[in-house]
């Protein structure tokens, strides 16, 4: 089933539904009743977040998992519980306001495009999409629609990362020229793909965790509930999920579009996993915060980042065990993952940073309270949907950051091979690569 096709499915279910609630209408009594597709680890933290809001009332809960949708109904116990989205969104879709979406990947873009015809501000996890055709779906449907939308980069409301976007763009270093970022997380496979079949769990739907992936055999301990993020069908590897985080703050202060060229060293695929180690380089065209041309390098896995001139700390300090590296004409900043004050260093040493010009309102307090951080980014969507806010990660801009995560990913088919890509027709240059910016939806 193509993505084109989905979509008309899905819209064909809400035909002669009435619109939902106008902003104004919403404000009358200040509720914003939320539905949350995907309840395991991250779907959960995104509930309470959510639900932390005096605002919000929890009315729906989906999950493909009878144990984990259990869990979260003990904890809300009024909603209404499901194990298939698209049967929540048509039966519930007048008692629905909003809808959170923190499923794996490949299912991020089929829920939150149905949520979104259906009229519903989305909040969908990162990365936004797991194609780089569905971003570009994504951020068309949420603009035509003139809808709320969020993707849940927590740390886009931090304070330290608010921080260091000011400080880059009031010159602190002058223009940048490069960016390094770092995880030495995970997130790859470089194993055999598994043979056989296990018994799928009595607690699973297997089909429904499938979605609109390919059909394949369960098999205990490979997908569900928590590698999914190492498998191709269905996660984007470390890049994916630690590099939407690490990108963001340098990808917003730097005011980037997406990369002219993209390169990833990496071992050759294997058709099943991301490789365990990424060395991915991408060319941005410059902007008024960089040089000409901005060259930003991510180093993911086992041993990462490797070591070089532009990384080496005052003192002999080791570098944080995430984070990222500005290099600027007139010094560096270093900003470490997370709920860290950045670092700036001058010819070898650190200089103090003088916070006396940043404006407070702006940045807000500092906090060592994760919580509280956290649900900035949450609370900031449901005022957002009540009309007291903006969002400031919207799909317009999620789907440019995703889009550029996706084209490192897409590099890892093709180790140590430069791809060049055409931002206005959306196309590789090598047209071998174009054949990974889209995949089939399977009916299910």
């Amino acid at each position: 089933m193509k993505k084109r096709d989905f979509i008309k499915s899905t819209a064909a279910l809400t035909m002669g539904a009435f619109l939902p609630s106008p902003l104004w209408a919403l404000s009358k009594n200040k509720k914003l009743r939320t539905a949350h597709i995907g309840l395991g680890i991250q779907g959960i933290a995104d509930l309470k977040a959510t639900a932390a809001h005096s605002a919000v009332e929890v009315v729906a809960l989906c999950d493909v998992d009878a144990k984990m949708l259990a869990d979260a109904k003990k904890m809300y116990p009024e909603a209404a519980v499901y194990a298939d989205y698209r049967i929540m969104l048509k039966d519930m879709e007048k008692e629905i306001d909003a809808v959170i979406v923190s499923t794996p990947d490949h299912t991020h873009a089929p829920a939150s495009m149905m949520a979104m015809e259906m009229n519903k501000p989305v909040y969908c996890q990162k990365p936004l999409t797991h194609h780089v055709t569905e971003a570009r779906a994504m951020r068309k449907m949420a603009q035509k629609k003139k809808l709320v939308t969020q993707m849940g980069i927590q740390v886009h409301s931090f304070y330290d990362y608010k921080l260091a976007t000011i400080l880059i763009q009031g010159g602190i270093i002058g223009k940048v020229k490069t960016v390094r970022a770092w995880s030495p997380k995970n997130w790859g496979y470089d194993g055999p793909e598994p043979q056989g079949s296990d018994p799928v769990p009595d607690n699973l739907d297997w089909n429904l965790w499938l979605g609109t992936a390919p059909q394949r055999d369960y098999k205990e301990g490979y997908y569900h509930p928590s590698n999914f993020r190492k498998i191709l069908d269905y996660g984007c590897g470390t890049l994916g999920d630690m590099g939407v985080h690490i990108f963001d703050t340098p990808y917003n202060a730097l005011q980037l579009d997406v990369p002219r060229t993209i390169k990833n060293d990496c071992r050759p695929p294997n058709g099943f996993g991301f490789p365990e180690k990424n060395i991915v380089t991408y060319e941005f065209p410059g902007t008024d915060y960089t040089t000409d041309t901005l060259t930003w390098i991510w180093h993911d896995g086992p041993g990462a980042p490797q070591a070089h001139e532009d990384l080496k700390l005052p003192n002999n300090d080791k570098l944080p065990d995430q984070g990222a590296m500005f290099i600027g004409e007139k010094g560096r900043l270093l900003l470490p993952h997370f709920m860290q004050l950045p670092r700036h260093i001058v010819d070898g040493k650190y200089v103090d940073l003088d916070l006396s010009k940043v404006n407070k309102e702006e940045v807000g307090p500092p906090t060592s309270d994760y919580n509280k951080e956290s649900n900035k980014h949450y609370h900031q969507f449901v005022d957002a949907c009540l009309g007291d806010a903006e969002t400031t990660a919207p799909f317009s801009y999620a789907s440019r950051l995703t889009e550029t995560i996706l084209l490192g990913v897409i590099a890892g088919r093709f180790p140590n091979k430069t791809l060049h890509w055409d931002n206005e027709k959306a196309r590789f240059a090598e047209e071998e690569a174009n054949a990974f910016l889209d995949a089939p939806y399977r009916k299910f």
